[in-house]
């Protein structure tokens, strides 16, 4: 399986056409013979899990086979050009992983280590119980300012499905062992990725490691990460 995902902006005065795009989506995504899986997602306005949303930065995500990697619904493509939006996408092969989404494990049956080591992408995920969005949010800036000076870190995104509740960020790594060393040995992301276990903070979640097979497109202006 390859996972598509695509980040778009739209011009000035236009976010009211991407909130459009999530429903008008849905249909021709349903249709595809060709995509065996879709999430359409707004964005936060801090690159990581975030309260405020960005009326202007819309993503999609898609999983398809190989052979049909990069496939997305004319509808789609038609829309977007024309609104005139900037397009940042990204193919990536899933590689590592657990977990799963809507109760699926979307990527496939990953293994939890692989020997890859070079530039990776995260994709983290989870559904907060109501009955603890209060704890969940009261950590979420002090980390994404952590991740965000973090040695090897190039970029990320805060995207979700519903506001507040099912959240995720996707970033990218200069290697898998600079990823680690923020995850693991930070003391204050490991404290709170321990507390979500103990306390019971998701219904639901998912953690899966990319290898990036191409990024092409720009985001404000800049492709945000280059493959060498």
């Amino acid at each position: 399986m390859i996972a598509t995902l695509s980040i778009v902006r739209y011009p000035h005065f236009l976010g009211w056409a991407g909130f459009l795009s999530m429903a008008f989506f849905r249909l021709p995504l349903w249709m595809s013979k060709k995509t065996k899986f879709y999430k359409l997602m707004g964005c936060g306005r801090n690159g990581t899990f975030d309260k405020t949303p960005d009326w202007r930065q819309w993503a999609l995500l898609t999983i398809s086979t190989k052979d049909n990697a990069g496939f997305r619904p004319s509808f789609i493509s038609t829309w977007w050009k024309f609104f005139g939006v900037e397009i940042w996408e990204l193919q990536l092969d899933p590689i590592e992983g657990h977990g799963t989404w809507d109760g699926k494990t979307v990527f496939g049956d990953l293994p939890k280590q692989s020997s890859y080591e070079g530039a990776i992408g995260i994709l983290t995920r989870a559904t907060i119980r109501p009955s603890q969005l209060g704890r969940f949010w009261s950590h979420v800036d002090a980390i994404a300012q952590q991740m965000a000076g973090a040695d090897g870190f190039i970029t990320s995104v805060g995207i979700g499905e519903v506001p507040w509740i099912k959240q995720a960020t996707f970033s990218i790594w200069e290697s898998k062992e600079q990823m680690r060393q923020f995850a693991y040995k930070m003391k204050e992301h490991a404290e709170v990725v321990k507390k979500t276990h103990q306390e019971k903070w998701y219904s639901e979640d998912m953690f899966v490691r990319f290898k990036p097979l191409k990024s092409t497109g720009s985001l404000n202006g800049k492709l945000p990460f280059e493959i060498k």
